[in-house]
């Protein structure tokens, strides 16, 4: 029924609006349209955080200055591709013993995914102080996060995903990420050229990816205030104004 009702809904209209391309050329269901395609990223704002508010976002958690944090963000499941962080940290940790994974997110009784939890429990016990989770955080620790990351990872294996949101909120912030390689979610990183792209499923690849741009970081600094523009609320209503302004001089 839904299925239906999207189809006739498109066939409908004269504009159709897609975060990037790149999904709506891989998607069955908008590949037909790419005629009315008009591609307008979502809007991608943060909470600002002053320098004290950083400050005591890590020592809440504990981050001292020696270390090197690598972030992720996302609930504790098996979509979101978090084994595969786990099993590239050991390689990781050998060319940088004094790396942490700081994991946001809900990590405990995740609907659906106490198996997965359970099988990942011991692979990351045996990481000790090299991962902690930092459970939910609030909007302005959310942005502290950002600035206390060396770079940010997003494995995720999710082929629904049309967009990596994480990518851009962390480039906001003037930090690299790693996305998986999928339509739509490595279109962010890409264009940037703030970070790197690597295949889903491969901790060999994420691995090698982390450590290019721990070693290399001025490699992947790219602009923070382009990005900010680019996906400021101001810039995509704009995009959205000139459309319907647009529609309605052909009406």
């Amino acid at each position: 029924g839904a299925h239906l009702a999207n189809n006739v809904t498109v066939m409908a209209s004269k504009v159709v609006v897609q975060n990037t391309r790149d999904y709506a050329e891989q998607s069955t269901f908008l590949s037909p349209y790419l005629s009315r395609l008009q591609v307008i990223p979502p809007p991608v704002e943060l909470t600002p955080a002053s320098a004290e508010q950083i400050a005591a976002f890590r020592q809440k958690f504990n981050i001292r200055p020696e270390q090197i944090n690598i972030g992720m963000i996302g609930r504790l499941a098996s979509e979101k591709g978090v084994e595969y962080l786990v099993q590239a940290m050991p390689e990781v940790i050998r060319r940088f013993p004094n790396v942490r994974v700081l994991y946001a997110g809900q990590y405990q009784n995740v609907m659906g995914e106490e198996q997965y939890a359970a099988k990942l429990a011991p692979m990351i016990r045996d990481l000790g102080e090299h991962w902690s989770f930092l459970g939910l955080l609030s909007p302005v620790e959310l942005t502290a996060f950002y600035h206390s990351v060396a770079v940010n990872v997003s494995p995720s294996l999710n082929s629904t995903e049309s967009f990596g949101m994480v990518q851009v909120e962390a480039m906001i912030c003037g930090t690299p990420a790693i996305a998986s390689d999928l339509p739509g979610v490595r279109c962010a990183v890409k264009e940037s050229g703030m970070g790197q792209v690597v295949p889903p499923h491969n901790s060999q690849a994420l691995a090698a990816a982390m450590i290019d741009i721990l070693e290399k970081p001025e490699q992947y600094r790219g602009s923070s205030e382009a990005m900010q523009q680019k996906y400021a609320s101001d810039t995509v209503a704009r995009q959205y104004e000139a459309i319907f302004k647009e529609l309605v001089k052909k009406a």
